[in-house]
């Protein structure tokens, strides 16, 4: 079955009432968990980006924390886990500063985590696969911000 395109749902949403837009958006928070998590990002943590920008970044400390550090597939997969999570955070928040902010994060948590991750190529692939969609990030940048950035990633 072929999804509708959006097109086509909006002018249906415009058509319906309040009520039953609340139950349909109730609907899709009760199907899938990341429907529940983006609605309730819209609903409460939208306004302040900046404050959902640390709390995604208190996330990702704590998974630092927990990584197996001795067992290097299952680290692989944690961090992997860990960008899943950027990933998702980073399309609530839409491209550009918060976005940049999470994945320097995670870059200055990997070379302060102790690991020798240096040694592995699977982990220097995904370190610098991170570098690169912070540049590709920062070139969408306004002029300052992208001076600003560029000093903050040459030091990671």
């Amino acid at each position: 079955m072929k999804p509708f395109a959006i097109a086509e749902i909006k002018p249906a949403l415009q058509s319906l009432p309040i009520k039953q837009l609340k139950e349909l958006c109730l609907q899709l928070a009760k199907y899938k968990v990341d429907n529940k998590e983006y609605l309730g990002f819209l609903l409460f943590e939208s306004n302040d980006i900046p404050g959902f920008v640390e709390k995604v970044k208190m996330n990702i400390d704590e998974q630092f924390e927990e990584l197996p550090k001795a067992n290097w597939y299952l680290t692989k997969k944690s961090l992997r886990k860990i960008l899943r999570g950027i990933t998702k955070y980073s399309r609530y928040t839409g491209p550009g500063e918060p976005a940049i902010e999470m994945l320097m994060h995670f870059c200055k948590q990997l070379n302060q985590s102790g690991m020798p991750f240096r040694e592995q190529p699977a982990f220097v692939k995904i370190y610098e696969q991170q570098l690169k969609k912070i540049n590709t990030q920062i070139a969408s940048l306004h002029e300052d911000l992208q001076f600003d950035y560029h000093k903050q990633l040459r030091q990671l």
